[in-house]
């Protein structure tokens, strides 16, 4: 009896591991059929990849790659004859492939019980994966107009993962291939995709990989030091604003950047280096102009520097609203200053040399402050300081007349 029962189990053992792995062949014949069945193929091979008789086995992951490639395959068929295939589904399959491929070529090269290699699929994967390698940018395209930054990012992790393996460059001498276009563009475009998906970490990693390349250097340092700042790591941050500088000297992104976070952290000094090492390389660059007036006028306090540097950026562009204002700024600030000492002089002649030293320094504010009212309207200081200059040098019809616009009555 017990011998018979030993027998009937190891028959029933038998009969469940054959019985998976005819599952697995049932699985690929409905997908080869003329009428495939994908959905019901994907579950019979799910069934076969989760069972304890079958999961190990390279044929069925190979399989579940079959599977997914004859989908994939039979949607681009229709590409090819000039019809409208189910892109979604398209490349969906696609995205499935490579990872069924990949276990089932680990798997098909490990080594026997007798420690020999005699790898069964390892060929036709390859041959697959180097026939489909141009779809997996096609389909990051894709899913990048979808809006599907997450499947755009796994399409060109792949294809990067894919040229980048043993299995793709078997055979292969040493500095053999190099690097083609559609590497590069799968590096940058997996980079730009990673950016949207507010993973910092996950951005860093592949604009890192991108950047090693040297395609577009400069916007992905610009990527990379966004994603420094907006993960508050400053050390790095400071640290790829300085990169980029050294590299790209009138990219007005890293110099405004590093000049912007030398005076939040009070190193005007150093501000003033960088902004000066950037007019030397774009002598005709007026904002850089711009900033150093500003840097001189609030950070350093050295108001004839910021007025020499505010006519120079006004010189080479007269149709900016906020360098007239800043340099009308630098007089009337002196005029206010100058008018408080004035009014707490008691002797009279002296008050009026005082006044009228105050009111030049109003004249010099006047035609810059004129100049940025005409250019941008909108602006509120520019209607304070021209209301309190025409007040001052007693232009009462000029003063009438802007304080109803600031009261709205014009």
């Amino acid at each position: 009896m017990k011998k018979l029962g030993l027998t009937l189990g190891l028959c029933l053992i038998a009969s469940v591991s054959f019985g998976q792995k005819k599952t697995v062949s049932e699985a690929l014949k409905l997908a080869k059929d003329s009428k495939p069945n994908f959905a019901e193929a994907r579950t019979k091979i799910k069934d076969a990849l989760e069972h304890d008789e079958t999961k190990n086995d390279a044929k069925t992951w190979y399989t579940a790659g079959q599977i997914e490639d004859l989908q994939f395959t039979a949607e681009n068929t229709k590409q090819l004859l000039g019809q409208q295939p189910d892109e979604a589904v398209m490349y969906d399959a696609l995205l499935n492939v490579y990872p069924y491929f990949k276990k089932a070529n680990e798997l098909d090269n490990l080594p026997d019980v007798k420690g020999k290699v005699k790898p069964k699929f390892t060929k036709d994967i390859r041959s697959t994966l180097k026939a489909n390698l141009v779809y997996y940018l096609n389909g990051g395209a894709y899913f990048f107009d979808q809006k599907d930054y997450r499947k755009t990012l796994n399409f060109f992790d792949q294809y990067i993962e894919i040229a980048d393996s043993k299995l793709m460059k078997e055979g292969e001498k040493p500095g053999e291939a190099g690097v083609d276009s559609i590497y590069i563009l799968a590096n940058y475009y997996a980079a730009i995709a990673a950016s949207q998906l507010n993973d910092h970490a996950l951005a860093i990693e592949a604009i890192k990989r991108a950047s090693k390349l040297d395609y577009k250097k400069n916007d992905m340092l610009q990527y990379l030091a966004e994603e420094y700042k907006l993960s508050e790591d400053s050390v790095n941050f400071q640290k790829t604003l300085e990169e980029g500088m050294a590299i790209f000297p009138k990219e007005e992104y890293f110099i405004m950047n590093l000049v912007g976070l030398y005076i939040n952290t009070e190193q005007n000094e150093k501000a003033i280096e960088y902004i000066n090492t950037a007019i030397k390389n774009d002598l005709s660059n007026a904002q850089l102009y711009d900033v150093a007036g500003r840097v001189y006028e609030s950070g350093l306090k050295d108001y004839e520097k910021a007025e020499e540097f505010f006519k120079k950026a006004i010189e080479l562009d007269s149709e900016n609203a906020e360098t007239q204002s800043n340099l009308g700024r630098i007089y009337f600030n002196q005029g206010v200053t100058q008018l408080d000492e004035a009014n707490n002089i008691s002797d009279v002649k002296k008050y009026n040399e005082e006044k009228e030293k105050a009111k030049d320094l109003f004249r010099k504010a006047l035609p810059y402050f004129e100049k940025a009212f005409q250019l941008n309207p909108d602006a509120s200081d520019n209607k304070i300081a021209l209301r309190s200059i025409y007040y001052n040098l007693g232009m009462d019809d000029k003063f009438e007349e802007m304080d109803k616009i600031m009261n709205g009555s014009n």
